[in-house]
């Protein structure tokens, strides 16, 4: 099960603590959570997204 994303208000309490998955994670980068990304690599939430190649990936199925 894929999780929503959500409003950027409930995006504001998000963090990359929550997140269970890089797919999730990525879906709350690209809908507004810039702090996963505190360093710019490109690589949002680096507890659950290893490599920018599986960013890549996740971006190009959601659409991002």
């Amino acid at each position: 099960m894929t999780p929503a994303v959500l409003p950027i208000e409930q995006a504001a309490g998000w963090s990359c603590a929550r997140a269970s998955s890089c797919a999730e994670a990525v879906r709350q980068w690209c809908n507004g959570y810039r702090r996963a990304d505190g360093d710019n690599d490109g690589i949002p939430c680096e507890n659950v997204c290893r490599s920018l190649a599986e960013v890549r990936r996740i971006r190009g199925q959601i659409g991002c």
